[in-house]
């Protein structure tokens, strides 16, 4: 039996180029960018440039995270009186385990530092998705198991991530993963945190999550195998069944991809591999070009941007697809399209 769509009834972002979803996403229309100047080097002395969230006070690390996420989750949850939260399952997508410079703690510290910045509690069903760029997936997954099988009404799924510390920074630049005078195939870093209120579709207008697919990339950007994009190829055709729709069905594409050739390149022989009818125009939206590489905040910011741009009707249509590629090799795939009230 098919499972019923997932509805996004409300965004929030906190970005580079905006502390709320609405600013967020108009920058991202208008491809606004504000990269700056960091206090750390590349390999040739150069300052590394990278899209730093700006606060009232200045924090970093964890604080910073919780801070981030909490902003988010309010704008998401703005609608909804506090003491209501207690009912709400909040899943938070955070780095995926390995990452250089991922800090102590986010496992088992962070829940608790957004509780205290939000001075509320959260369903007890609630929990932390460490799977990185990918990780909206898992947690849009979570998230149908709790309002379609536990009969859940409300999930909310936020994100909040960093790349701008040292031991990261470092890693990043060893590996020559960054954009600098002297590489040309690589990725601003930036930070942020975002959120999405979910429930069961309604006669409400609604951008709808109607399939979901995922994968594994034994060929990731680490690996030395040659890459066929056999993982994403399995969760574009595993989310698109889910949907019980074709490649061709989709008007547009929305992706994490950051700067790097690598995942530009997967992308295409994706797309080779899994359309089977001609089209005449099928873009490929990044928000990244805008926010900067932000990790787990990537699927959260395409989910937010097809929701604002499919309810201001610039899209090229109701249908897309959304994919994802963790540097560790999970993929996810998210089948979307919008409905207008009935």
């Amino acid at each position: 039996m098919k499972i019923p769509p997932l509805a996004i009834q409300r965004t929030a972002l906190v970005t580079s180029v905006g502390l709320t979803a609405a600013s967020s996403c108009a920058a991202f229309r208008a491809k606004l960018t504000n990269p700056r100047e960091t206090r750390f080097k590349d390999a040739d002395g150069g300052w590394i440039l990278a899209h730093e969230v700006e606060l009232d006070q200045p924090l970093r690390g964890l604080p910073k995270l919780a801070r981030m996420a909490a902003m988010a989750i309010s704008e998401a949850l703005e609608d909804i009186p506090p003491q209501e939260w207690r009912e709400i399952p909040l899943i938070v997508c955070v780095a995926e385990a390995g990452r250089p410079g991922r800090l102590a703690g986010l496992d088992d510290r962070l829940f608790a530092g957004i509780e205290e910045e939000l001075q509320a509690r959260f369903h007890p069903s609630s929990a932390i998705v460490a799977h990185g760029r990918a990780g909206v997936g898992v947690a849009l997954s979570h998230a149908r198991e709790l309002i379609h099988g536990q009969s859940v009404p409300r999930v909310v799924i936020a994100a909040t991530d960093s790349l701008l510390n040292a031991a990261t920074l470092r890693s990043l630049t060893e590996n020559a993963r960054l954009l600098t005078p002297a590489n040309s195939n690589g990725f601003m870093p930036g930070e942020g945190a975002g959120a999405v209120l979910l429930g069961s579709a309604s006669g409400a207008d609604a951008l709808l999550i109607t399939g979901l697919g995922f994968g594994v990339e034994r060929a990731h950007i680490a690996s030395d195998e040659p890459l066929r994009a056999d993982g994403l190829v399995a969760a574009i055709r595993n989310a698109l069944l889910d949907a019980d729709a074709q490649m061709h069905d989709m008007d547009f594409r929305i992706t994490d991809v950051s700067g790097e050739q690598y995942y530009f390149r997967e992308a295409s022989l994706a797309l080779s591999r899994t359309l089977r009818q001609r089209k005449e125009d099928f873009d490929m939206w990044h928000p990244a070009e805008c926010t900067g590489e932000c990790g787990a905040l990537a699927g959260i910011a395409v989910l937010a941007l097809a929701e604002s741009a499919c309810r201001k009707a610039y899209t090229k249509g109701p249908r897309m697809l959304a994919h994802f590629s963790a540097d560790t090799g999970q993929r996810a795939a998210v089948v979307c399209q919008w409905r207008g009230a009935s």
